[in-house]
């Protein structure tokens, strides 16, 4: 292999293999990459602006049954800090959403044991119908195949109920890293590789919007990084060619505070901003089939993520007005809406709000910003 012909071909859109990926990873320079991935994105955005999104993640439950040994968030069923959201906790939430010029609720939680299809479509019934305009982008392949398990149904009557009920896409969570050897060390709870494709699949069937991800920098090897975006790259050639698939792709390193996989088996973060800089080149070069690719300023911070703007990322996602998740693992940094818009703008790009089908949005005329207080 040549890494100067490899990138010739990557410009070309070529599906490189996953060989070609893992070499490259080991071969070619951090400016070849970044150049590279820069030629693409302008090819496949060619608008040259960098998008961001306003919503909310709110959790309908912190009870879970998966045990992801890099999760602080859940807790076990009986547990006194247990809770399921209610609805005026819902209310208040999106109310305040509306006023910081949010459109959307990403709502996610765990594999609880008794919430079954009926909770969630009353629950996305109910919301839509105290608040039309909101948008539902809700649970993720791993809920999915629970639900489908508690009530014995295929994947597709899950989301095609769902989507009846105003479930409006699908988030990309808990890929994780796709091969079982390292599901089984560190979500063993969760649905497997395979099923979590397949949950996408059938996403994709219904014209449900959804995004992929991968949290990387923990167990796996990088034979299994590139393992994973061939086979996301797979699912989304499959897609019926007037559907949306996925719209975007995110890459995150592993947030070690407090985890598990940390305190068990000493497994810590140390994925560099130069290697982050490198992968997000490299899943824009792999996956010549998204065309959207997010930087995670929530995880790298906002100088790395900058950079990542010239290595292929065209996407600063969503300024989170608040999150749960992988903030409990030590994700610290947080965007308002004008932190968010300096920031691409002083990487030296056009910022432009969007919402999750990456369709523009107007600037709300009257948009109170969030105080952030940590």
């Amino acid at each position: 292999m040549n890494t100067a012909d490899l990138l010739q071909r990557a410009l070309q859109f070529d599906f490189l293999s996953q060989e070609e990926g893992v070499y490259l990873y080991h071969h070619a320079s951090t400016p070849d990459l970044m150049y590279t991935a820069n030629e693409l994105r302008k090819i496949q955005v060619p608008h040259g602006k960098v998008t961001w999104q306003i919503d909310r993640n709110v959790n309908t439950t912190n009870v879970c049954i998966a045990n992801c040994k890099f999760c602080n968030f859940f807790r076990r069923p009986g547990h006194e800090d247990s809770y399921i959201t209610d609805i005026e906790t819902y209310k208040r939430k999106i109310e305040e959403t509306f006023k910081y010029g949010g459109d959307q609720l990403l709502l996610q939680g765990g594999h609880h044991p008794d919430l079954g299809l009926a909770f969630y479509t009353d629950l996305f019934k109910q919301l839509k119908e105290l608040y039309p305009t909101l948008k539902l982008h809700s649970l993720g392949p791993p809920e999915i195949a629970h639900v489908a398990k508690l009530e014995n149904i295929s994947h597709i009557d899950v989301l095609r109920a769902m989507k009846e009920a105003g479930l409006d896409s699908l988030p990309g969570a808990g890929a994780e890293i796709l091969n079982d050897r390292v599901r089984r060390l560190i979500s063993k709870g969760k649905c497997g590789g395979k099923e979590w494709l397949d949950v996408m699949r059938a996403a994709h069937q219904l014209n449900l919007p959804s995004s992929a991800t991968m949290m990387f920098g923990h167990v796996e090897t990088i034979e299994e990084r590139f393992e994973h975006l061939v086979w996301v790259r797979e699912v989304q050639s499959e897609k019926p060619e007037d559907h949306y698939g996925f719209t975007a792709f995110i890459p995150w390193p592993f947030q070690d505070d407090g985890t598990l996989l940390r305190k068990v088996r000493g497994i810590t973060n140390n994925v560099t901003g130069d290697e982050y800089i490198r992968m997000i080149a490299l899943c824009r070069i792999m996956l010549p089939n998204i065309k959207n690719i997010q930087a995670s300023w929530l995880t790298v911070g906002k100088q790395v993520a900058q950079i990542c703007l010239h290595a292929g990322a065209n996407d600063f996602g969503s300024i989170m007005i608040e999150e749960n998740v992988v903030s409990a693992a030590g994700a610290p940094h947080r965007f308002t809406a004008k932190g968010i818009q300096t920031a691409i703008e002083e990487a030296g790009f056009e910022s432009q709000l969007r919402n999750q089908k990456y369709e523009w949005r107007e600037l709300p005329a009257e948009l109170e910003e969030q105080v952030i207080d940590y």
